[in-house]
């Protein structure tokens, strides 16, 4: 740097060729959103410093760093285009951060022809950071030598400057208006992680806000932290040339839940997992957080204890060291999130996802880079840092968010045994154990084998934690929050896991344990039965044949609901081909699917495809919609598609590809007048004409009153219908399922609900048009006798209820069900209907007496 009139200079840090910023193939760049300055298309592979100062930023993947002038300018320099993605290689860092470096010193030396090879471009940018800090920049042009010529020049800006001039945009500061949180459980892992992404999409500083608090967007673990919870008032602070992009784009779907099925999550908070409050002599009291009872034998599990050294080999061994385990680290969850998707568990596949997106929260990277920066060794930097992070999520009055703390030390742990090279513990098991510990990872509890381990408690957690999400989806009685004394309990004693109340009976005597060992075997004996009888026909007393049929949403379930007894697949939900990703899957992408699907089904069973179904309430970030205040009432289902056909017919597009071979049947969501509907099935039309393909059959989804009370007219244009039970709800009795006050009152057996469905039912009837349902009433006992008495000849079901649904159909009398659905029809009241079906099933084989 050299001064003239108080003129900085900046000197070329390669050798190569000028460049004008606004002809970087990049708009980040182009449009200097992150500085202002200049280009350089490299012709020497060893950046040097272009200015004397600190270095005050070097990026993990040592592609960029950022270096503080005396002046206060902060000159960031960036090597190449999309380099990040190299995660560091071909790039060899010379120095740290904190150094003092001179103009002419060596930076960064890196592969040019690996880069050039591997990123989009090595076009280098040399920008100001923070461009109100300086004035009259000048830039030069043509070629450049590393070390001797001035690229670009400013003059340091005054205080006076900074009072006087206009505010740059890149200093923009931008406050949202005020946000109230409606995610029934706050901002936890889950939103929290779309939070952070959607910040990641700008360059400006951005900041949540609540009360006197405020963290970084950007990071997971901060915004879990600042303890977020439902119906708080936060507000967006942005600092930035975006600053306004970034809180017109995130702000509405930060109001909307951010994409969080709000519904599914409220159902979820409704569930009530009671704290025992009396417990008897020889009883602990804890948390039921999976239902079952189940006798075994105690196992203790122990926290592992690990020989950490503290101090490092050098910064770039240790940082070395550690992006290697972190690698490790992806690729394992990514193993496991593969294995539980294949064996028909998406779900817990996407908490291990979760454990992924931690690897990439700049907070917890920074604190173990401040670590090792230090002299500190990767593992005790990294144990540092997580166990930090854990501890206070640990410490938070939201239980939810408390119970995250051990995903993070899950996966912090994971990464540990990495560094340290340990294998994971492994526990001798034998039959009809009951694991006790302090907690259990969600790794520990996956890898279980459930022919050996028949329960599980723990004495901290709560029944929200992911340890409690994954003994209920493997079926395992669990208990959360036991009294610490069970941990005292000697290996070998025998114990009662109770889930249901949350209760732990040391030495059960004889009479407790005949009791619970009968409860256990007519509970086992009817699932055996059930499922033994799950791949017949279900026929009601009478004679009336009923079609169970599967509700799925992934490839990997077809072959599950086969298994199970489906007798085909009554909704496809394509969704899970257009979310979490950032453009919509092509025509070929999704034939595959679908053809996946219909293969594991077989020729003989029907397959209903769902066509996409988004809205304001399901967003999609290729596809935006306008911010509506109610979403549920804007644009959504079949609106979307028909305002963006080109989307409907690439799916359309597909199906027919695969209904040449198979029974596929295509299905539109959300039709409420008889114009939608004929504008969908014209489309269908015209693309086999295209195709030059046979029509399918195409039906409705039946979710709006509108198109029920039309039912008539649309029976005599489709080929079936399906009732969606679960909007038809909220629509007809006017309650958000959303809503934490009201979606406890909404019930499909409500009286107008079921006269609804009974014109449906008969216009269904009249022209000869099979009706199903696909709603969440279809697996209710007292809603499946409700519907068979209405004359639904199909309904789909969530996989795992398949065989149970099937019973029940077997239990009932279709003429004693339509004889008191008649009378249903005329309560005052779901709960009056309630009862009265109750009693009809208590009665035996759905007859009255």
């Amino acid at each position: 740097m050299t001064a003239s009139a108080d003129k900085v200079e900046i000197f070329a840090p390669l050798s190569g060729y000028l460049l004008p910023l606004e002809m970087v193939p990049d708009p980040v760049f182009a449009q200097k959103l992150v500085g202002d300055g200049i280009s350089l298309d490299p012709t020497s592979n060893v950046l040097k410093a272009p200015v004397a100062g600190v270095i005050i930023q070097l990026h993990a993947a040592a592609h960029a760093l950022t270096i503080r002038t005396a002046s206060g300018a902060e000159i960031l320099i960036h090597v190449g285009l999309d380099t990040v993605k190299l995660g560091g290689k071909g790039f060899e860092a010379l120095v740290t951060k904190g150094d003092n470096v001179s103009v002419g010193q060596p930076l960064i030396r890196f592969n040019a022809d690996f880069v050039a090879t591997n990123a989009r471009s090595l076009l280098t940018q040399i920008l100001v950071s923070n461009p109100e800090t300086v004035r009259d920049l000048k830039r030069e042009s043509g070629v450049v030598e590393e070390g001797s010529d001035v690229i670009f020049s400013f003059v340091p800006a005054t205080a006076s400057d900074k009072a006087t001039a206009p505010v740059a945009a890149s200093t923009q500061r931008v406050v949202s208006e005020t946000i109230v949180i409606v995610n029934p459980s706050g901002i936890h892992a889950r939103p929290a992680s779309v939070l952070a992404g959607m910040a990641r999409q700008f360059s400006c500083d951005l900041q949540l806000q609540k009360g006197d608090r405020a963290v970084n967007a950007r990071s997971v673990s901060a915004l879990m932290a600042l303890e977020v919870a439902r119906d708080d008032k936060v507000v967006l602070v942005a600092n930035g040339e975006d600053a306004a992009k970034a809180v017109e784009y995130i702000a509405p779907r930060l109001a909307e839940g951010l994409g969080e099925n709000l519904s599914a999550a409220a159902d979820e908070q409704k569930e009530q997992y009671v704290m025992a409050e009396t417990t008897k002599a020889g009883q602990m009291a804890g948390i039921g957080a999976s239902r079952g009872v189940a006798i075994g034998k105690v196992l203790r599990l122990r926290s592992e204890k690990y020989d950490i050294p503290e101090a490092g080999r050098g910064y770039k061994y240790e940082q070395s060291e550690f992006s290697n385990a972190v690698k490790r680290a992806t690729l394992q969850l990514s193993s496991l999130q593969d294995k539980l998707k294949r064996s028909g568990n998406p779900e817990r596949a996407a908490i291990f996802a979760a454990h992924a997106e931690l690897l990439d929260d700049p907070e917890l990277m920074e604190l173990v880079e401040r670590g090792i920066m230090t002299g500190k060794s990767a593992a005790y930097a990294w144990h540092g840092a997580f166990t930090t992070h854990a501890e206070r999520l640990q410490s938070l009055n939201n239980q939810l968010l408390a119970a995250r703390a051990n995903d993070l030390k899950d996966l912090g742990y994971r990464v540990l045994r990495i560094l340290l090279s340990i294998e994971e513990k492994s526990y001798n098991l034998s039959d009809k154990q009951v694991i006790i510990a302090e907690d259990l990872t969600p790794s520990t509890i996956v890898n279980i084998d459930k022919e050996l381990v028949v329960a599980c408690c723990t004495v901290s957690g709560g029944a929200t934690s992911h340890v409690a999400i994954l003994a209920r989806s493997m079926g395992l009685p669990a208990i959360v929050g036991l009294d610490p004394a069970a941990l005292e309990l000697k290996d070998g004693t025998l114990v009662v896991v109770d889930g249901n109340r949350g209760i732990l009976t040391v030495e059960p005597d004889d009479k407790e344990i005949r009791i619970v060992e009968g409860t256990m075997q007519r509970e086992e004996l009817t699932r055996a039965e059930e499922k033994m009888h799950a791949s017949e026909t279900a026929i009601t007393s009478d004679g009336i044949e009923i079609r169970v049929v599967a509700n799925i949403g992934d490839v990997s379930s077809a072959g599950q609901a086969v298994d199970l007894g489906a007798e085909g697949v009554g909704l496809l939900r394509s969704e899970f081909l257009f979310m979490n990703r950032s453009v919509a899957p092509s025509e070929e992408e999704q034939y595959t699917a679908y053809l996946a699907v219909a293969e594991k089904m077989g020729k003989e069973r029907p397959i209903i495809i769902r066509t996409l179904d988004v809205g304001g309430d399901k967003p999609l970030s290729y596809l935006p919609i306008p911010h509506e205040e109610n979403p549920f009432l804007g644009e959504r289902g079949i609106r979307v598609c028909l305002n963006r056909p080109e989307i409907l017919i690439t799916q359309l597009r597909a199906i027919l590809r695969v209904a040449q071979d198979y029974d596929v049947r295509v299905m539109f969501p959300m039709i409420t007048d008889i114009e939608e509907w004929r504008q969908a099935r014209r489309i269908l039309h015209e693309t086999a004409a295209a195709m030059k393909l046979p029509i399918i059959k195409a039906g409705i989804m039946i979710e709006v009153p509108s198109a029920a009370m039309l039912a008539e007219n649309f029976a005599s244009e489709t080929d079936f219908f399906s009732i969606g039970t679960n909007d038809l709800s909220q629509y007809v009795l006017a309650m958000d399922r959303g809503h934490p006050k009201m979606a406890g009152k909404i019930d499909a057996m409500h009286p107008s609900i079921l006269r609804i469905m009974s014109i449906v039912a008969e216009a269904g009837r009249r022209h000869k048009i099979e009706v199903g349902v696909c709603g969440g009433l279809a697996s209710d006992i007292e809603g499946i006798a409700a519907l068979i008495g209405l004359g639904i000849s199909k309904l789909s079901v969530d996989i795992p209820v398949i065989a149970t649904v099937k019973a029940v159909i077997r239990r009932l009398s279709a003429a004693k069900c339509s004889e008191l659905v008649g009378e249903a029809t005329r309560m005052s009241d779901a709960m009056a209907v309630r009862q009265a079906f109750k009693k009809l099933m208590e009665d035996g084989r759905g007859e009255r007496k």
